[in-house]
């Protein structure tokens, strides 16, 4: 890749700078609403894309960008990721909820795709400064140290994410059940933060049914360049353009195969998704 992935770090540190941290824990009265049900947008937000959005263009020129906000007023922007060009991927700030509750589990999250493929990703978490980096085949360094996921573990060893927000109500009972053979899950509402501690091997897994480019082309590079394996459920691989279903992360392809079994032991309960 010709782009010096510095100069995106930077820019990411410059946005958190300006438009994300004087914003933290000083939201005004109109500055948070709802953009769906349960699902918040701040001025941070706005503003953060706003600022990345041109800048992301010229230091890659003839490329497109696609931002969460940008996309959630018009989904159409999404088709960008099917076309021939290097596309940006934006989350400008990433656990707004947890952003506009005062909680440090934020991320900025950017990731650089074309032709379904992720070329390169980046976490930035403002509050303690650390960025992990990756580009394909390159590795995946926070703060230029390697980072490596977790040993593998047996099932019952196992800890690790399983958001049941975005799970069908009817399903969640079912899932919570088998779940119980792990050591432990929780989720951070924070997909930016629960890849870091994938990629840092603090944490041993994590399931998602809620598949936005936004929230896992990056971490899931970061994932895959620290030693990872993640796919959706049904066994295909991650690719960006691709919006439902059952996405897995594991230290390698035995957990990974152990997690799916265990949470989805039915083939037909794997498959719900579409392009």
């Amino acid at each position: 890749m010709s782009l010096d992935p510095d100069r995106v770090s930077a820019l990411l540190r410059e946005t958190a700078e300006l438009k994300i941290l004087p914003r933290f824990r000083a939201l005004g009265e109109g500055d948070t609403h709802e953009k769906g049900p349960g699902d918040l947008v701040t001025i941070a937000d706005l503003e953060s894309e706003k600022h990345l959005t041109p800048a992301l263009k010229r230091l890659l020129p003839g490329s497109e960008v696609v931002g969460e906000e940008a996309a959630s007023s018009n989904s159409a922007v999404l088709d960008l990721l099917k076309g021939d060009s290097p596309v940006w991927i934006i989350d400008p700030v990433d656990g707004t909820a947890n952003f506009a509750d005062g909680s440090e589990m934020f991320a900025v999250i950017v990731a650089l795709v074309q032709g379904g493929e992720v070329l390169a990703g980046w976490i930035y978490d403002p509050i303690r400064d650390r960025m992990a980096v990756a580009e394909a085949g390159e590795g995946a360094y926070l703060d230029d140290k390697r980072m490596r996921v977790s040993q593998p573990v047996p099932l019952s060893e196992m800890l690790g994410i399983i958001s049941l927000k975005f799970v069908p109500t009817e399903e969640r009972p079912v899932l919570r059940a088998r779940a119980q053979e792990l050591r432990r899950f929780f989720s951070l509402g924070c997909a930016g933060q629960e890849y870091l501690q994938l990629a840092e091997g603090r944490t041993h897994f994590s399931v998602y049914r809620r598949i936005m480019p936004w929230d896992h082309a990056a971490g899931w590079l970061i994932h895959k360049e620290s030693g990872g394996v993640g796919a959706f459920a049904d066994d295909t691989p991650y690719d960006p353009t691709i919006h439902q279903g059952r996405l897995i992360m594991a230290p390698d392809g035995d957990s990974w195969r152990a997690l799916r079994d265990l949470l989805f032991p039915d083939p037909a309960d794997r498959v719900e998704r579409t392009a």
